[in-house]
């Protein structure tokens, strides 16, 4: 059966599961790793209930763990119109030139050529074009350099379902973020602390990284019946040469690419060779991973609790079972772990 036939008789609502809203956490721990770590072997099904800072006994020397330094912008800016009236526009994609693809509201009223002020006005905007239904090419006007503007008055933009103040912005960024660009957190990296990245290094544990910039498709949801149906939005990757290295004499001293977060497996995934080696590079991607899929660069993937019905679901039950997945994902609503963005871990073995 190939890839296609087989994903032609899987259906979205092939991929739901039932969970109680209360158990999307609203905000981060107070210590990053104490969150709880579901361990899931993909050949047994089998689970085991640990906390993240328990993650090196599943781990060995030999292993590399791949994580994405994308660091978010503060991307979603609350504006006015010069009327009065409220604008919100999220950052999706530089187009250079001062020009942004944004993600507009409320769309219907901002119609090329419409100003948009923010702050006490040290920042504004023109709406250039229409995109889409909700996108609109908008060109900024500013003194000075754009992300320090954006760092005074932009917000972190987080997902719909969380509706609490996030006291601290650094917590919807990794403590390795570095790139700046995605308009989302690479969210399975927030669980990691300096002090356990030290001890899994000198366990003999590499740590590489790639860059992916998380775009437009996280706000997306499948909104077609056949998985077939669903197109990726491309976002940006990059797989530097020293990462390259790393992971190739990871291969050949049979050690273990561990990828933390859907992000990194999506960028090894796009830009390793078919025969599982690795060459520097970067592409556009819009890789689509769903059951059926035949993994070339990952042996193992570190996660949050994804949406049901979302692409990152369809994801990690390619990698482990779909229905493994689900059985874990039932596990975890009755033993009341937290998901989404702030939530808790998974570890697919």
């Amino acid at each position: 059966m190939t890839l296609q036939t087989a994903a032609s008789q899987l259906k979205t609502e092939d991929f739901w599961y039932d969970l109680p809203e209360e158990l999307i956490a609203q905000t981060p721990l107070a210590q990053r790793d104490a969150s709880r770590l579901l361990v899931l072997n993909r050949e047994t099904g089998e689970t085991f209930h640990r906390h993240f800072y328990d993650i090196y006994d599943y781990l060995q020397p030999g292993d590399c763990l791949v994580m994405n330094d994308s660091r978010v912008l503060p991307a979603r800016l609350l504006g006015r119109r010069p009327t009065g009236g409220a604008v919100e526009l999220l950052l999706l994609r530089d187009m250079g030139n001062k020009q942004w693809e944004c993600l507009a509201k409320p769309g219907r009223k901002l119609q090329p050529g419409q100003e948009v002020i923010f702050g006490d006005g040290e920042l504004t905007a023109t709406v250039v074009s229409i995109i889409d239904d909700g996108n609109r090419l908008v060109e900024f006007h500013y003194e000075g350099i754009f992300l320090e503007v954006l760092e005074r008055l932009g917000k972190m933009p987080l997902p719909p379902y969380i509706k609490a103040q996030l006291e601290d912005q650094e917590r919807y960024q990794t403590v390795y973020s570095r790139e700046v660009g995605s308009a989302a957190a690479p969210t399975a990296g927030l669980h990691f602390t300096p002090e356990l990245m030290e001890k899994l290094r000198e366990m003999g544990v590499s740590i590489a990284f790639v860059t992916l910039h998380v775009g437009l498709g996280t706000f997306r949801p499948v909104k077609v019946d056949n998985i077939l149906d669903h197109h990726m939005h491309s976002e940006l990757c990059i797989l530097p040469e020293e990462t390259a290295a790393v992971l190739n004499q990871t291969r050949r001293k049979g050690g273990r690419i561990i990828c933390v977060g859907t992000t990194s497996c999506r960028t090894l995934e796009s830009l390793a060779l078919l025969d599982g080696t690795f060459v520097a590079g970067s592409k556009w991607t819009d890789i689509f991973i769903y059951p059926g899929y035949t993994f070339r660069a990952m042996d193992g993937l570190i996660t949050n609790f994804h949406l049901p019905e979302s692409t990152l679901v369809m994801l990690v039950s390619a990698f482990a079972g779909r229905e493994n997945i689900l059985r874990a994902y039932e596990e975890a609503v009755r033993e009341r772990y937290r998901f989404f963005s702030f939530g808790d871990a998974m570890l697919i073995l």
